[in-house]
């Protein structure tokens, strides 16, 4: 049974609006200034504004964001992702904000994740690099 919710964005944060991007700022190693937010980008288009610090617990993510790697991404602060689809991608940037949010906590609560999604979000794991042990920080 598919989830009628399922490719409907939530309201967890995922939108960011041009003022706060443009507003809220951060400084880097350089003294270079980065954005507080990242543009995530589906293979069918769908944009998704999340908090850089919760997309780093993403290695690809990191390494696409590091000022130091000459990608494209590090300067625009929006990484494209032609392999993932919208619905897959929600979902991710779902974690990304889960994980964020109880990071430091010990009684988290269960993360639904519908079943239809599960081998995709297996396979999008494994790109992004969210199946390794990570140790928490960020």
């Amino acid at each position: 049974m598919c989830d009628e919710r399922v490719g409907q964005t939530d309201t967890f944060s995922l939108i960011a609006t041009q003022h706060h991007l443009a507003e809220d700022q951060n400084m880097d190693a350089n003294g270079d200034t980065q954005s507080k937010y990242i543009t995530l980008v589906s293979s069918d288009g769908f944009e998704f504004a999340i908090l850089r610090e919760a997309a780093m617990i993403s290695p690809a993510i990191k390494g696409m964001l590091d000022p130091r790697s000459q990608f494209r991404e590090a300067t625009s602060g929006r990484c494209v992702f032609s392999e993932i689809s919208g619905v897959v991608l929600e979902k991710v940037c779902e974690y990304f904000h889960y994980w964020y949010r109880y990071r430091e906590r010990e009684d988290v609560p269960d993360m639904d994740i519908p079943v239809e999604l599960c081998l995709e979000l297996l396979v999008a794991a494994d790109y992004l690099g969210l199946d390794k042990q990570n140790t928490g920080s960020v």
